[in-house]
């Protein structure tokens, strides 16, 4: 729909038609409204225009069908664009469960994207044709936003906080990328494309692009950085057990509960002494400034990976949300 007009994006995605079915909704209902107000001003100061300047307007003793009805259909009204808008909202941040997991950073003034896999881009992101993609980013700065137009999603890129954007595209093609907060002086410069493929051809192109899988990157470097030798499996080490725990309830020191997830784990490797597990010490060092955001993000994608004890662990390529 008015593709032609640069306001106007054409639709790319399986979200895109909700969200502009809600916004030409309550456009139209704004205008209704508005046009209705305009029209009868002017029949009404035709209609009772005073030509002698003598008349006296009648007092109004109000009415209470008439007051109720301006109350009622308001609000009804309102209740109705909440309620669409709410539906629209939910299914734009809850993601399929089964969805294809794209990492991401955002720092002045380029967008680096990490599959799974091991491929890696700059200011450019691949997806497959009707496959629902899941975005995992986060800044290593300043804010930053992640919008891409033709699918319309956004969502801000904060620092020391994952955000998430998901989608299925609809259509091949490139397509525009853009960060919507103000970051520096070129921040106007931070722009990308996302490129949809055909999912043979994006196989294709994932094949080709070489490099070390998030996970086997960080079991790397949970080895470089001597995790293993705390983290034991059993439970008898200095630092509690990892394995099977991602997305697991986890006691903690203060006697609260955690859900060990992206951002707990993060908080837990930059911060440690923030949330102590319980029966354990605070004798966990801080990595902050010794592991970057792909270095934490790969971490992460490899303890998703650790099964329960007794397990067989889960294949490193493994693409889809826990």
């Amino acid at each position: 729909m008015l593709e032609g007009i640069p306001l106007f994006p054409e639709q790319a995605s399986n979200l895109a038609p909700e969200v502009d079915n809600l916004y030409f909704g309550i456009t139209a209902i704004t205008a209704f409204f508005a046009i209705l107000v305009v029209v009868l001003i002017i029949v009404f100061a035709i209609k009772y225009r005073d030509k002698t300047g003598q008349k006296v307007g009648a007092p109004i003793t109000g009415s209470i069908p008439l007051e109720v009805g301006w109350s009622i259909i308001p609000f009804i009204i309102s209740m109705g664009i909440f309620v669409w808008a709410t539906i629209v909202f939910f299914h734009l941040v809850r993601a399929p469960e089964q969805t294809l997991e794209i990492y991401s950073t955002g720092k002045r003034w380029m967008w680096r994207f990490q599959h799974l896999d091991g491929a890696s881009e700059i200011n450019t992101l691949h997806v497959p044709l009707g496959r629902p993609v899941k975005v995992i980013f986060t800044s290593e700065d300043v804010l930053h936003s992640l919008f891409i137009p033709a699918f319309r999603v956004k969502a801000d890129a904060i620092p020391g906080r994952y955000s998430s954007i998901w989608f299925t595209a609809t259509k091949t093609g490139e397509y525009h990328l853009f960060c919507t907060e103000y970051c520096g002086t070129k921040h106007s410069g931070m722009i990308g494309t996302v490129t949809v493929m055909e999912p043979g051809d994006y196989q294709s192109w994932l094949s080709g692009g070489g490099g070390m899988s998030m996970a086997s990157r960080g079991e790397q470097l949970f080895q470089q950085l001597g995790c293993v030798g705390c983290h034991l499996d059993n439970g008898s080490g200095r630092g509690p057990a990892l394995a099977g725990k991602y997305g697991m309830q986890e006691t903690l020191a203060n006697g609260t509960t955690v859900t060990v997830d992206d951002t707990y784990i993060r908080e837990s490797i930059l911060t440690p002494q923030m949330k102590l597990v319980a029966g354990y010490g605070p004798v966990m060092p801080t990595f902050q400034g010794l592991v970057n955001e792909e270095g934490v993000m790969s971490l992460i994608e490899y303890i998703k990976t650790l099964p329960p004890a007794g397990q067989a662990a889960a294949p490193a390529q493994a693409q889809v949300t826990p």
